[in-house]
């Protein structure tokens, strides 16, 4: 598929301007003070806004038939029960009882602002602390299961990828065939590990790397809810690991040595970690695909969609189904 301007259509984000922004989050009995900044994010659209006399408010607004309804207000209700137990999230503001807001075609949600930095991963202090915090949320997410967010899955994250990016003709003539097996492989190996390893689905943050953790006086503060779905326990963890094997154990046992202060955890799921690392992967660029026609993908990513990336792409994924066949992580 051509990344020609020419092919770009017009996109429905670009409407929200910032006076859009401003009136929307007026309507709101706000008076804002005409500071908009935009901040990083691609999927939705975010901004932080001033407020004349208080502090500035972070308003969301929802990418157009991403979600449902329900969907949002279900991810909505998770962050409040969890902030309702004490927890260090950030869930959205209410008014009148409603969380969710519409304006001129848009819905939107407003959230107080949180500031901080984000975890230092090579502190175990700090990964102890993000164990306890995310055993509690993990605790409250086996109480009942989501009714309407999606779970995380062989098909979700990397058979409807694999499928959308073959059907658009995203990936060059050069190497299709290459992508073609290799993903085949990649998916019968993911889902058969799925389906070997006994796991409960519960709730989860779903997208939980160090940028959507907040870190603040010692605490760290959860963010954007936004991927919350049902899946292993283990996702919410894998991603806060890094460098080699050994050193990732070391994470991964100080993690759980939090965590399973408030929650137990099945350490069959350590097993999980390449075969979810492969699902991302795939589900990142069959994501930012199925986003080019959005510019701020083209402006924001001009390496995508390119011999070079694809290429290397191919290699990563090659990487991966040899990561699949090691022997997984062992806790202290």
């Amino acid at each position: 598929m051509s990344d020609s301007p020419n092919d770009i259509q017009p996109h429905a984000y670009q409407a929200l301007t910032p006076d859009l922004v401003m009136d929307a989050v007026e309507s709101l009995d706000y008076w804002c003070d005409a500071r908009v900044f935009a901040l990083n994010s691609y999927e939705n659209r975010v901004y932080q806004v001033g407020i004349e006399g208080q502090s500035p408010l972070i308003a969301k607004f929802y990418r157009p038939e991403r979600w449902s309804d329900a969907q949002i207000l279900e991810e909505h209700q998770f962050s409040q029960q969890l902030f309702d137990l004490g927890v260090s999230v950030v869930p959205p503001l209410a008014q009148n009882g409603r969380t969710l807001f519409e304006y001129q075609g848009f819905r939107f949600t407003l959230y107080p602002r949180q500031g901080g930095h984000a975890p230092t991963l090579d502190n175990f202090d700090h990964l102890l602390s993000l164990g306890r915090a995310l055993g509690r949320i993990h605790a409250l997410g086996k109480s009942k299961p989501f009714t309407h967010r999606p779970e995380l899955n062989t098909e979700t994250f990397a058979v409807n990828s694999y499928d959308f990016l073959r059907a658009n003709a995203f990936i060059p003539d050069s190497l299709r065939a290459a992508y073609d097996s290799l993903g085949q492989d990649l998916i019968s190996r993911c889902r058969e590990i799925l389906e070997q390893v006994p796991y409960q689905r519960i709730r989860l943050h779903g997208d939980c790397h160090p940028g959507n953790i907040l870190w603040r006086d010692d605490v760290p503060h959860f963010v954007d809810f936004d991927d919350a779905r049902s899946g292993p326990a283990i996702q919410d963890l894998w991603m806060l690991l890094s460098g080699d094997r050994a050193q990732q154990t070391a994470q991964i046992s100080e993690i759980l040595e939090g965590y399973r202060e408030f929650c137990d955890f099945n350490p069959a799921e350590l097993l999980l970690i390449e075969a979810l690392r492969t699902l991302r992967i795939m589900h990142y660029a069959g994501w930012l695909a199925k986003r080019w026609s959005d510019p701020a993908f083209p402006h924001s990513f001009p390496w995508f969609n390119t011999e070079r990336y694809w290429a290397e792409h191919i290699l990563e994924l090659r990487e991966q189904l040899a990561a699949l066949n090691e022997p997984a992580l062992e806790v202290y």
